[in-house]
């Protein structure tokens, strides 16, 4: 088991690791739209903050040897299910071979974000 951590995006504010990689596969901890340079929210609307989202996870899976491209799974929390078009689009851009996903809307989610990824992708 490896304990993954990288510069490029946001540091863990709790008792957990950016991803954890082990036997051929990381499990990424949620990534919110948290600049990683700064520590505040990238943008204020749902297409920033999944795109920010998305580079952060992007960049703790490469940190772990992995890709966007080896996602077989993420778990999507929306603030509002009403932004799940404009998330779609955005996310789309990024995850072409359609891994399995689940998606829901959650009450709150860190520092007031509108949305939070997480996933599952096999090591290269």
């Amino acid at each position: 088991m490896r304990t993954i951590h990288t510069e490029n995006a946001p540091a863990a504010i709790g008792p957990y690791s950016q991803a954890i990689a082990v036997n051929g596969l990381v499990y990424t901890s949620g990534q919110i739209a948290l600049n990683p340079q700064i520590g505040a929210l990238k943008g204020d609307t749902i297409e920033a903050q999944t795109e920010q989202a998305i580079q952060n996870l992007k960049a703790v899976l490469e940190a772990a040897g992995s890709g966007l491209h080896n996602v077989v799974k993420t778990t999507c929390f929306l603030q509002r299910m009403s932004d799940f078009a404009a998330f779609n689009a955005i996310y789309e851009k990024h995850f072409p071979g359609k891994p399995a996903r689940s998606c829901v809307e959650v009450a709150a989610l860190p520092k007031g974000a509108l949305v939070e990824i997480e996933a599952v992708a096999v090591c290269d």
